[in-house]
């Protein structure tokens, strides 16, 4: 049995739960408290766990007993321990209610194939939970999954390096991360070909992140310790004062959150020059400020249409950008491959020159987007998708390149339209409007995930509601009781 089939097993467990009103998130969540407890069993690491919380104590206990043991487990593992241990349980708590689910999950991870699973890896493994995940509902935990095909492609163009510091400010489930980790690994045979100094750099310093979401920051973690990365992955906000300090990176990739900060506040930070309620403005100035000015200092950022051509703090934003870095390449993506239909996006690649003026003197632009199909479940974006791409990328003399999608503008011509670089589309008459309607399959499928998740929540609200019911109810009758005793033992008053 392989990873493949192992992730589809776990998957499945899902079923169980469907009764118990658990989303697919909170899913993903409650197997990571699980499959760290069995995973350090497989891996002769439990000397990290206190004894009476470990993957065996588990499978000898049942029903209610089983239950309150596994809460009291996520409660302590949460206050005591290492840190990666106190990380991934901080403030865990269980969504499943039914005792005998609880035992079912347990009971069959027990079951699975785990020989296999550490032949091919259990980091791998748990990528593929992940990334399972997203595919099955976009419209949550694909909110934070980047593809894994664009992933490498960036991580193979952007070439990270030994010795580098790297950091993805919206680090998600840390997919940049350990992409490049593997990338380095793959050149240094492993890390052997390093020095132990070097070895040890790359494993606890080199690759970094911040992420702002709880559960999603859980997950980071991991998901790093099973690929044996131990930089810090920061639970925090980059755009508040977490992210002043995160600064002279050799290497940025990321892909932030989408959308306007919450109730339309500005950031908190300090020392961002443009003030703006755009999250992808915001961090896209953190990036270009929190590189090395080194000449050699890069970024790949995935960010929407949106910020290629708004007015105002947008352009001076864009200004100051290709000010200070080279901004050599614009990748615009093709439209579904992340989790809502019909949302365009781009990637810019830029170098951190050593000057503030004049950095960029002209900018590639490659369109992956017009004539391209329909992505979704049944048409998966694959690496094939971007070769022509990485072949323009990479020539010697972009000059020579002989593909329609692939176009140059100065930075005069882009100075003389507001700064905007919402171009390089390639015009064809032959598109109408519904060339780019999303698959319909595709839409049922959110569709149906949204509606999922909206049942899940309004079951939460019942079953809050029912709770005060009981409550109330039990509060009345030892009301009553307690009248009744004051009445017959003549202590009753109008009080």
């Amino acid at each position: 049995m392989g990873n493949q089939d192992i992730v589809q097993k776990l998957w499945n467990l899902c079923n169980v739960l469907r009764d118990d009103g658990i989303t697919y998130h909170q899913y993903v969540t409650e197997l990571t408290y699980l499959l760290f407890l069995k995973m350090m069993k497989e891996t002769d690491n439990e000397t990290i766990l206190p004894e009476e919380y470990r993957w065996d104590s588990l499978t000898t206990r049942h029903g209610t007993v089983l239950q309150q043991h596994y809460r009291k487990l996520l409660l302590d593992l949460g206050i005591q321990g290492n840190e990666i241990i106190k990380q991934i349980y901080l403030n865990a708590s269980s969504n499943i209610n039914e005792p005998k689910n609880l035992e079912k999950i347990i009971t069959s991870i027990d079951q699975l194939d785990w020989y296999s699973a550490k032949e091919e890896g259990l980091g791998d493994l748990y990528e593929g939970l992940l990334e399972k995940n997203a595919s099955e509902t976009k419209s949550g935990a694909g909110q934070y999954f980047t593809p894994r095909p664009l992933i490498d492609v960036i991580v193979k163009l952007v070439d990270p390096q030994p010795g580098e510091r790297c950091n993805d400010p919206a680090a998600g489930t840390f997919g940049f991360m350990i992409a490049a980790d593997r990338h380095v690994r793959s050149k240094t045979d492993d890390y052997f070909d390093l020095g132990e100094k070097d070895a040890e750099f790359q494993k606890n310093k080199a690759f970094t992140g911040v992420e702002l979401v709880k559960d999603t920051h859980r997950l980071a973690m991991m998901n790093a310790m099973l690929h044996d990365i131990h930089g810090e992955i920061m639970l925090g906000d980059t755009l508040s004062n977490d992210g002043e300090s995160l600064k002279n990176f050799d290497v940025i990739m990321t892909n932030p959150p989408f959308g306007t900060k919450q109730g339309g506040e500005r950031p908190t930070r300090d020392d961002l020059t443009f003030t703006t309620t755009n999250k992808q403005l915001n961090f896209l100035q953190h990036i270009y400020r929190a590189l090395r000015a080194n000449g050699t200092a890069r970024s790949a950022v995935v960010l929407p249409d949106n910020v290629l051509f708004e007015s105002g703090v947008g352009a001076k934003i864009r200004a100051d950008l290709m000010d200070k870095c080279n901004l050599h390449t614009i990748l615009r993506l093709p439209t579904g491959i992340f989790y809502a239909q019909g949302v365009k996006t781009n990637v810019l690649f830029f170098t951190r020159e050593k000057t503030d003026k004049d950095s960029t003197k002209d900018v590639w632009v490659y369109d992956l987007r017009t004539n391209m199909p329909s992505f979704g479940k049944r048409t998966p974006l694959t690496k094939a998708h971007f070769d022509a791409f990485v072949t323009a990328y990479t020539a010697e003399n972009r000059t020579k390149v002989e593909d329609e999608r692939f176009n140059v503008f100065t930075r005069a011509e882009i100075c003389k339209k507001d700064d905007s670089l919402d171009i390089g589309l390639i015009a064809d008459e032959s598109l109408s409007a519904y060339d780019n309607l999303p698959d319909p399959i595709d839409s049922a499928e959110e569709a149906m995930a949204k509606l999922e998740e909206a049942l899940a929540l309004l079951g939460e609200v019942v079953a809050e509601l029912r709770a005060v019911e009981t409550k109330q109810n039990a509060y009345e009758e030892s009301k009553q009781e307690l009248l009744k005793v004051a009445e017959t033992t003549g202590v009753y008053n109008n009080e």
